[in-house]
């Protein structure tokens, strides 16, 4: 455990469900799911991932918790025995998801908070049933490379030209220092040396902390942006609240909005495209395989495409 679990509150719930007396925290568990408590359910889930992974990001508990706040919804829409589900039900939840338009990604998401609730309830000793071990998403036709689709150099100029000093500064953290959704919200003045011109990423995927070297531009947005807000650094208060206004800027831009995350894919590509390695990239970025990188090239490399054109 860390002092970030301090920071975040973590370990408050882990506290105490441990707490408890084994058999009450049984009987507790029990009373929620009979009763459909999914607010001390969720607490339970967090609870007992924290426990056994140490630090969470704030992000991974969210997905988390939404994946078996879903599945607990469905449950109790469809009569289905929560504490012990067969496996025709949680098939039948995975292939409603994916007949609701959900992709394979965001399946497996919900799906790894559902098996998170039970573990958490074999923790608490409410069940022994393992469900969900044998339930699949469909398989992901899609090529490592589409699935990380960038937003094109001159989608991005238009939405920098449109955009308030706020914006301007989500977009550069995103399309050029290459910070994950989390790490821009989670950002404060602390975290910042526009003086070296780098900022340090703390607790990003994985727990990992990492220095990050910032772009002129975004050295010029940060050193007026502290001008006018000093003590707080706010770039949307929650990963949520920064896609929707992402989103709001796109449509009023009149350019596809592909995501938050698809800015972090314009800053990978953007690196391969001037030339520099995969372990460059993959640095830059936080990644810890350098394969992952790799995907950025398909991107960056149009020598094909203007083959084809000149034909």
């Amino acid at each position: 455990m860390t002092l970030d679990l301090y920071r975040h509150g973590q370990l408050a719930p882990l506290r105490a469900w441990a707490a408890l007396p084994l058999e009450e925290r049984r009987r507790r568990a029990v009373a929620a799911v009979a009763g459909r408590d999914t607010a001390t359910l969720l607490e339970l889930l967090e609870a007992h991932h924290v426990r056994t992974h140490g630090h969470v990001s704030p992000e991974t508990l969210r997905k988390y918790r939404l994946g078996a706040k879903t599945w607990l919804s469905y449950a109790t829409d469809n009569a289905v025995k929560v504490m012990h589900p067969a496996s025709e039900d949680t098939d039948l939840w995975v292939r409603s998801l994916e007949a609701a338009g959900k992709s394979p990604s965001s399946v497996g998401v919900l799906l790894a908070g559902a098996r998170a609730l039970y573990a958490a309830l074999r923790w608490a000793k409410a069940t022994k049933d393992t469900p969900f071990t044998d339930t699949r998403p469909k398989k992901d036709k899609r090529r490592p490379w589409d699935k990380r689709q960038p937003y094109p150099e001159a989608d991005v100029q238009l939405l920098l030209a449109a955009a308030s000093l706020e914006m301007r500064v989500l977009l550069r953290l995103g399309a050029i220092a290459g910070l994950r959704a989390s790490e821009i919200t989670n950002l404060t003045w602390s975290n910042v040396d526009l003086d070296s011109g780098a900022l340090t990423v703390v607790n990003g995927k994985g727990g990992k902390t990492r220095r990050v070297l910032l772009p002129t531009s975004l050295i010029l947005d940060l050193q007026v942006l502290r001008e006018q807000h000093p003590i707080e650094l706010v770039i949307g208060r929650t990963p949520e609240a920064a896609r929707s206004r992402l989103r709001t800027l796109c449509r009023q831009v009149g350019i596809p909005y592909l995501g938050l995350h698809a800015l972090r894919h314009t800053a990978g590509t953007q690196l391969v495209r001037a030339g520099f390695q995969l372990q460059d990239v993959a640095e830059h970025l936080g990644h810890s395989d350098v394969q992952t990188a790799r995907t950025y090239g398909k991107w960056a490399d149009d020598r094909l495409r203007k083959h084809l054109l000149e034909l």
